[in-house]
């Protein structure tokens, strides 16, 4: 009997890990898209650090994505089980709040460009006292985080609904199997991307004269002369990619502009030659586009909340 009931229960087992693993497969597909942005933002986050601090800053950042999806695996199952009407709304704050940054990120800067004498630039911050560089790194790697959190919080929702129906113990287990996998893809290819230009650095110091040798060393410089707009158009691509995805959680939780949206998709859908792009494409840029209108909104009230304020 004994022998018979730890056999059951080793089969029950293999099943829930073999349901797991299935879930698990579907939810990293369902989630892809925002991994991508996850990785652009991420990186872009934690630009103009200096060389030699890049890698603990990586460190910290992703011991914050775990500590987010520490608090979201358990919060996120609590809400769908008691008020799973609240997953939408708490999306849609999220989302805003990433439009918010987007849109403050480009209203600083062009804050500071019109105002030359008050511009400091990252890398003059960087070259001041140990407290600066201190401080610099923890509003990064802070700012960083509470992006993170959002981003994390959607990929924890698409998860959740891919495993709506399984068991409390299923849902579990698959959470938090997306939450590691998603946390070590991300920042393990942020912590390559930062570092690339000392990967280029390595490749042009490598000794010898054969023809492969010279051949890293042309991959060493090409690397090294590529890094700094890398990184630029990672920040470029990364504050699209907060009015994507923040747009995105915005238009699907308003069901008539997600509706429109997918309208004019299916009809530039049917242009000769280049409708299949098109529609791929315009979902994507009118998220944006929503985005950046919401972004713009919530900042213009809160200055002006700020301004009643004081």
């Amino acid at each position: 009997m004994a022998g018979a009931s730890l056999l059951m229960l080793l089969d029950d087992i293999a099943a829930i890990l073999d349901d797991v693993a299935a879930m698990s497969k579907i939810a990293a597909r369902k989630t892809a898209g925002v991994l991508g942005d996850d990785l652009a933002l991420n990186a872009q986050q934690v630009s103009g650090v200096a060389s030699e601090r890049e890698l603990p800053v990586v460190w910290a950042v992703a011991k914050g994505s775990f500590m987010n999806k520490l608090i979201l695996v358990p919060a996120a199952l609590l809400i769908s089980a008691f008020i799973p009407w609240a997953i939408t709304p708490l999306l849609m704050f999220g989302g805003l709040f990433l439009c918010f940054e987007g849109f403050e990120k480009i209203h600083h800067s062009y804050v500071y460009r019109k105002d030359k004498k008050d511009d400091i630039s990252e890398q003059e911050i960087i070259e001041k006292s140990q407290q600066d560089i201190d401080d610099f790194e923890k509003k990064k790697i802070k700012g960083a985080i509470r992006t993170d959190f959002v981003l994390s919080a959607e990929i924890i929702a698409i998860s959740l609904g891919v495993v709506a129906e399984s068991s409390l113990l299923s849902q579990f287990l698959t959470l938090s199997v997306i939450a590691i996998i998603m946390t070590v893809g991300v920042y393990g290819l942020v912590a390559g991307i930062v570092k690339i230009d000392d990967l280029g650095l390595y490749l042009t110091q490598r000794k010898g004269e054969g023809t492969l040798v010279v051949m890293w060393h042309k991959l060493g410089f090409w690397l090294l002369a590529s890094a700094p707009y890398l990184m630029k158009g990672l920040t470029i691509v990364g504050t699209i990619a907060m009015f994507m995805v923040g747009g995105g959680i915005l238009t699907h939780g308003i069901h008539a502009i997600s509706a429109q949206i997918t309208v004019i998709a299916t009809m530039v859908s049917d242009i000769s030659y280049i409708g299949g792009l098109l529609g791929v494409l315009t979902p994507s840029i009118l998220n944006a586009v929503f985005g950046v209108i919401a972004g713009a909104i919530a900042l213009s009230l809160i200055n002006l909340l700020s301004k009643i304020r004081s």
